[in-house]
């Protein structure tokens, strides 16, 4: 990850751990989202949620997915309560990214016993 977004990136992942910590894992993926927005909203950051993305295919609108969340307008962060990340989860947030025009995301699972946080790019 660049470091024009290095600060803003170890801020969401500081939040991730706050929340981490005070709830453990065992809970829906909701949950977390939900608790990462206020804590993310205590440390004065702006958070968009559940941001709808269009779909292009060859200049055509083919659908709309949503995003978890973007953090002020630059990381894209995909929230997972799962056993462990597979290759289609790294996958599917860059095509996320590809659909929000963004460079950066983060994938973070809250299921496991140590949070897992893992950053991803783009090709530029």
């Amino acid at each position: 990850m660049g470091l024009e977004h290095e600060a803003l990136t170890e801020q969401i992942i500081g939040a991730a751990i706050a929340v981490h910590k005070k709830l453990g894992p065992g809970f829906l993926e909701s949950i977390y989202e939900n608790a990462l927005i206020v804590e993310l909203q205590r440390r004065q950051l702006h958070v968009e949620r559940q941001v709808e993305l269009t779909v292009l295919y060859e200049g055509v609108e083919v659908g709309k997915h949503r995003a978890d969340l973007i953090v002020e307008h630059t990381i894209v962060v995909e929230l997972k309560a799962i056993s462990q990340f597979g290759d289609i989860h790294y996958a599917t947030l860059r095509s996320y990214l590809k659909a929000a025009d963004k460079q950066h995301g983060l994938l973070i699972n809250f299921a496991a016993v140590t949070l897992q946080v893992k950053r991803v790019r783009t090709a530029v």
